[in-house]
């Protein structure tokens, strides 16, 4: 496999860990993208564009990214409090009253962004049709009962999360969480990163084709470990287990192909990026890149901060998160303690590190069954840290 692109001297692991990447975890198209202190030291890429293709994987390939765009959703609402704008102690009814129906007059702003509101399912799931249409998720939150008592556990909102922390950004600003993004994260970083794929990039082909991998998984040091009275497998295998409705709130979902789901904006899920894209705005988060800084030294606490650890409802493992960001751990290792980010089902990766100034991107075609630690992107973490230790 012929990798492309470059990598600052003492990153060369990275470069050896992403060729292997394709050699023995089935990669067929990726890349990979690492700042330190807010300059890129690993920037590759290789494999083809779509994944049932032939043509090249070129500088500047994006795709979608799934849950790893949270990451970069949940930087919106934190940049909005450092503003003044949103209070994270105060109910979600206070910015949009019609939430408040069957129990949620308690439910709190960091609730929702430390997934713990309750609301990870709908009675009845949205259709593809109805997921394209940016008022119908907020519209069925605004009517569904919690499944367990606001602030009192925590559980993986997969889908929900999207439509309750766009219609929280929609009530403040009076912009979608995607406009919010190009106008004041993306934008600004020259980063390329979309949550709403505009016509033009999509005219001009920069979002690849996506698809599972068949054939056996690779084995993995990072396994997501379950909870002794329930199996990860029993949880995913039950209709009636919030794990698998969860994950049906949209249902049947949507082809991620589609240019009608990339270009609308849900902030759960269908985030376009390059890996670049996702560093960089990572990078501007713990420190300047070009210029830009995103997060301030309090901002950035504050992501990290822990708002819910333990075992989760949804994934029935034990999970950490901060305000809207995953938090290092078991089911989700980053690249030490002090790293912060999201995973994206199936493959992709965003963190940032402020302990080693690193941030990290990492994009793929390909996804694999894996929920939150993918073995292709914790063998690039390794590299990482191995570069590190070796002193570059």
């Amino acid at each position: 496999m012929d990798v492309n692109g470059t990598v600052a001297e003492g990153f060369e692991p990275v470069r050896e860990a992403f060729a292997r990447n394709f050699e023995t975890l089935g990669d067929r198209g990726a890349a990979v993208a690492v700042y330190r202190d807010g300059r890129k030291v690993a920037d590759l890429w290789a494999g083809t564009k779509d994944v049932d293709g032939t043509a090249p994987w070129e500088r500047g390939t994006a795709q979608v990214v799934r849950s790893a765009t949270k990451g970069v959703a949940a930087a919106v609402p934190l940049l909005l409090h450092r503003r003044g704008l949103l209070d994270l102690d105060a109910p979600v009814a206070e910015y949009w009253p019609e939430f408040k129906a069957r129990g949620k007059e308690r439910v709190l702003v960091r609730h929702v962004l430390g997934h713990r509101a309750g609301l990870p399912v709908l009675d009845r799931p949205l259709s593809p049709r109805e997921a394209l249409d940016p008022a119908k998720g907020p519209e069925a939150l605004a009517a569904q009962a919690p499944a367990w008592e606001p602030g009192s556990a925590h559980g993986y909102h997969a889908l929900t999360y999207g439509w309750l922390l766009d219609e929280l950004v929609r009530r403040v600003t009076g912009q979608g969480a995607g406009e919010w993004i190009a106008a004041h994260v993306a934008g600004p970083l020259g980063a390329e990163f979309w949550l709403g794929l505009p016509a033009a990039e999509e005219a001009a082909g920069r979002a690849g084709r996506v698809g599972r991998l068949d054939g056996p998984e690779p084995s993995s040091g990072a396994v997501l470990r379950a909870r002794p009275k329930r199996a990860v497998t029993e949880a995913y295998a039950d209709p009636g287990s919030l794990t698998r409705r969860a994950f049906a709130a949209i249902s049947p979902f949507p082809d991620q192909n589609d240019p009608a789901y990339r270009a609308t904006a849900l902030p759960a899920t269908n985030g376009t990026a390059t890996a670049d894209g996702l560093a960089r705005v990572y990078a501007a988060l713990i420190g300047e890149v070009d210029g830009v800084r995103l997060f301030d030294e309090n901002t950035a606490r504050l992501a990290r901060a822990e708002e819910s650890a333990g075992p989760d409802r949804v994934l029935v493992v034990n999970t950490r998160f901060g305000l809207g960001f995953m938090l290092h751990g078991s089911a989700s290792p980053f690249l030490s303690p002090d790293s912060f980010g999201h995973p994206g089902r199936g493959g992709s990766l965003g963190f940032a590190d402020p302990a080693s100034g690193i941030a990290f991107g990492y994009v793929t075609n390909g996804f694999r069954k894996t929920v939150t630690a993918d073995p292709r992107a914790q063998a690039l973490v390794r590299a990482v840290r191995e570069s590190l230790t070796l002193g570059a």
